[in-house]
Formats: C-alpha cells, sequence, structure tokens
C-alpha cells in the first residue's frame, strides 16, 4: 500500500504511538487526535515536529470530524485501557468505544474516506474453548452484570459497527493486540505493575532473604507477551496488506504463567522470591495465548524474547520512577 494522510486516534496512547512513529517511517503524514485522558505527551515528544497534533476527545463529534478532514485512512485506537478503569467506570469506557467508533466512521462516510483500521483487543472472546485462538472464535460477553465486560463489549461492538456500519469503505482491517508490553506502556498492567511492586518489596527486604511477591490470582493462568517493538511490525503489515473485511491477531505463541513472570521479574533485581497469592479478579480468563497464522501469512515474525524484552522495560521502569504511581 502505498503511504498518504492518515488519522490516528489515541495517538498518544501506548500502542498509538508506537504506530505514529511506525507510519512515519514508513513515508505517510501522519495527524494525531488525542485529549491525553490516557495517553502523554511525552511519548511523541520526540516526532512533534513531524505530525499534526489535535487536541480533542473522540466522544466530541465536531473535533473528530474536523480532525478526519483530508485524510485517505482512519486509524481508530481511542479507547479507555487499563483494567482498573473498567470496575470503576465502565460507564465511560463504553462512552469512548460506541461515540469513538460511531463518530469516526460517521467521519469517513461524510469526508469520502474509504480505508478504516481499528484496534480491538483479545478481550473479545474471554474464555475461549481452543487455545491458541484463532481470529474464528466466537466474542462473548459472559456476564453483562460484570462492569469488567465493559471493555470487551465495547470492542465487540466497535467490531460490528466496523464492519457492517458503512458498506461503502473499501478496506476495513480489524487487529486484535495480545499482551503486548514495553517501556512507558502505563501503570496498570501486569508488567509494570510487577516491576514496581518487585522494587518496592526487594527494597524492604534485606539481602539474603527470600522476598515474599504478592500477586493476583493463584499464578497459574497463563499468557502470551508481545513486545511493542514486534506488534507495531505485526499490526502494521496487517493494516497495509489487509483486503476487504480482515481481522487478524497480533502477538506471539510463547505461553508463561504470570507465576512464572513474576519469577522472572524478580530477577530482574537479582533476586528470588515466592509468590503470595489472592483472590483473582471475577471474570479473569485462566489462558490467553493467539494463533498468529494469518499475520505470520504477511511475513510477521516476532523478534524480541520475553527475557529481552522485560529487561527492556524494566531499565525504562527504573530510570522513571518519578512516572510511578503511589504506593497503595
Amino acid at each position: 500500500m502505498k503511504s498518504g494522510r492518515v488519522l490516528i486516534t489515541g495517538g498518544s496512547g501506548f500502542l498509538g504511538s508506537a504506530l505514529v512513529k511506525k507510519m512515519l517511517v514508513e513515508g505517510w503524514h501522519v495527524r494525531v487526535l488525542d485529549d491525553n485522558s490516557r495517553g502523554a505527551a511525552r511519548r511523541l515528544v520526540d516526532v512533534a515536529a513531524d505530525i499534526e497534533f489535535i487536541e480533542g476527545d473522540v466522544c466530541d463529534y465536531d473535533s473528530v470530524h474536523r480532525a478526519c478532514r483530508g485524510v485517505d485512512v482512519i486509524a481508530h485506537l481511542a479507547y479507555i485501557n487499563g483494567t482498573a478503569f473498567f470496575y470503576s467506570k465502565p460507564g465511560r469506557v463504553l462512552e469512548v468505544g460506541m461515540k469513538g467508533a460511531l463518530h469516526t466512521l460517521d467521519a469517513a462516510r461524510a469526508h469520502g474516506i474509504e480505508r478504516y483500521w481499528l484496534m480491538s483487543s483479545s478481550e473479545v472472546y474471554q474464555h475461549p474453548k481452543q487455545v491458541p485462538t484463532d481470529e474464528g472464535a466466537p466474542l462473548v460477553v459472559p456476564d453483562v452484570m460484570n462492569p469488567r465486560y465493559s471493555y470487551g463489549g465495547g470492542k465487540i461492538a466497535s467490531e460490528l459497527l466496523a464492519i457492517h456500519y458503512d458498506k461503502g469503505l473499501s478496506q476495513v482491517v480489524i487487529v486484535r493486540p495480545h499482551n503486548v508490553y514495553g517501556a512507558d506502556m502505563g501503570f496498570e498492567h501486569v508488567v509494570p505493575q510487577m516491576i514496581m511492586r518487585a522494587a518496592r518489596v526487594a527494597e524492604a527486604t534485606p539481602e539474603g532473604e527470600t522476598l515474599k511477591f504478592p500477586i493476583r490470582g493463584d499464578g497459574r493462568h497463563k499468557r502470551a507477551f508481545v513486545y511493542i517493538d514486534d506488534f507495531v511490525e505485526g499490526c502494521y503489515l496487517a493494516f497495509s496488506k489487509g483486503q476487504g473485511r480482515s481481522l487478524y491477531h497480533v502477538g506471539t505463541g510463547d505461553e508463561i504463567t504470570v507465576a512464572a513472570l513474576a519469577d522472572k521479574v524478580l530477577g530482574l533485581f537479582g533476586r528470588k522470591g515466592v509468590v503470595v497469592p489472592s483472590a483473582a479478579p471475577q471474570g479473569e480468563t485462566p489462558r490467553r495465548c493467539p494463533d498468529i497464522t494469518k499475520v505470520v501469512a504477511l511475513g510477521y515474525k516476532p523478534q524480541v524474547s520475553l527475557d529481552d524484552g522485560l529487561a527492556r522495560t524494566h531499565a525504562w521502569y527504573m530510570d522513571n520512577q518519578n512516572l510511578w504511581l503511589p504506593k497503595t
């Protein structure tokens, strides 16, 4: 696909800023729409002179339409991520999800934009019967009364809207990320939370003593993590090469238990420990690992090992302790 003009909503977020930089490298003119409520301007400071930045909320119809004028592609990433927010602000999660999708699709129609790229989530299928899980897995909201599913439910609705709302779109590509991690990914996700917790536990525990490391759940649930550099390569391949209405899982097939992940994080501090289990959040998925056959067929090949990626992520968080959330 030839480069052109792209609008990236949520472009100051973790995934969004990585996509911004990738598309600049690929020769695209990049415009970002974000209100920095979940993103951070620091993530784009090194490319600020190379992009158009429009401060605005995807829930505001006029801001979205203004941002969409003159672009060839809409890459819609704006959303509220972070498990804590699913439980504490489900209404806002759904508002951003539904209004963001509808406003960007309406703007595509109004401005004659034929290509629409959507960032979805592995949360759309929750408890898959088959693991690794391919793109055909049924999309499920297990319990409408559980606020956790405000996120996954909103992503399901966004996928349906992207595929069916406007048949005038010539290209709709949906990417489902699977446990992406890396430097400056925020503070509400498992990898940075473990790094911060390990640092504090290590500081409070004398050398030579075994660390008691608390985790959520019993540590047996499994995930397959993908480093941000690998993810954005796969994401761009899917967006740029996907045809018609297509959907891609992007991640790795390398599973690890949360307990084993905790051991690796503790090892970054040169310490050994024992995990201290606790109750898992209601609705926790016991296992999540993508089948990436489709995106591999486009040329995707993850390069960064979990050990290497964790070391890079650990280094960033230790160098930026001034940004850490207060200890709770």
